[in-house]
């Protein structure tokens, strides 16, 4: 005979409801923070994409080739007049140039560093510390006079050599903490692992420390790629004859900027975007690629 569940039973087992805290005005302080900070850091970068596309009436003089604030109709000539004001190409091309060489002599020589001191013990390795830390800390127009001072008193002449080594002096810190950063939780027993395989120095750093630190070191390569490329101060004291995109763009300030400006800072931001999410799609492939082989093997 079918028994019916009394319903003070039936409330018993039922979940409780759960109550919605209701949300204060304090709440919301941090969220619109956030957002706020983020529109900060994007408006200019937008603003710099839209005017690459502003049919600019006032630039097509050549006396004055002005930037002109008020929308005029959208246009793509100025991407393929990219390279219609020499100086400013050619400026460019400088730029790219030093920032390319700088990031390659200044990753190499700041990963050696940063391995140094995470895995040796050696005397001067807390001076080492002091200076590298000094040298992200010192003002730009500090390390420009210095090294200014520097180059005269031995001579060197000043050009695209000395924006090089000016650049490579400063961009090493940055590289050597950050891949440093990421040398602190890095397990050691792997590459014993690796040796024990019959594995020799060289094939255990390339076969297993390279890939394992090398998003640190991509990190201080971008890094010291973007402080490369776009740094005024430093290279405006050491640059002699020489121009640089920044410095072209401050001395055309006084006359006025060509939409060619904002083209080509465009495209170096879209660069530097398409690098790190390949960068970061990079990465997640390769978890993916070593999750599904450990299943095959566990299965």
């Amino acid at each position: 005979m079918a028994t019916v569940a009394a319903p003070e039973r039936i409330e018993a087992f039922e979940a409780p409801l759960r109550r919605t805290p209701k949300r204060s005005w304090k709440n919301l302080i941090l969220p619109i923070y956030t957002k706020l900070i983020i529109a900060y850091l994007l408006v200019p970068i937008a603003v710099m994409i839209l005017y690459s596309f502003n049919a600019n009436t006032a630039a097509n003089t050549a006396t004055a080739p002005k930037v002109s604030f008020r929308w005029q109709g959208f246009t793509g000539a100025w991407w393929k007049q990219w390279n219609g004001v020499p100086d400013l190409t050619s400026a460019l091309w400088n730029s790219l140039l030093i920032a390319v060489l700088s990031t390659i002599v200044a990753t190499i020589l700041g990963t050696m560093i940063a391995l140094a001191l995470v895995r040796y013990r050696f005397r001067g390795s807390g001076t080492l510390e002091i200076v590298m830390f000094l040298n992200i800390a010192a003002p730009e127009i500090v390390l420009g006079a210095a090294l200014l001072s520097f180059f005269v008193l031995i001579n060197f002449q000043q050009g695209l050599l000395s924006i090089f080594v000016a650049h490579v002096m400063f961009n090493i810190a940055f590289v050597a903490i950050v891949v440093r950063a990421r040398l602190s939780g890095f397990n050691r027993e792997i590459e014993e692992a690796a040796q024990d395989l019959y594995a020799d120095a060289v094939q255990t750093f390339i076969k297993v420390t390279l890939p394992l630190i090398w998003p640190g070191i991509l990190a201080g390569a971008l890094l010291a790629f973007a402080l490369s490329i776009d740094d005024f101060v430093t290279t405006n004291f050491v640059a002699g004859q020489t121009v640089t995109f920044p410095l072209w763009v401050y001395g055309a300030v006084k006359v006025g900027i060509p939409p060619q400006v904002f083209v080509m800072g465009t495209a170096i931001f879209l660069a530097g975007v398409v690098i790190a999410f390949s960068n970061v799609f990079s990465s997640r492939r390769k978890g993916r690629t070593m999750v599904r082989a450990e299943t095959e093997d566990m299965a």
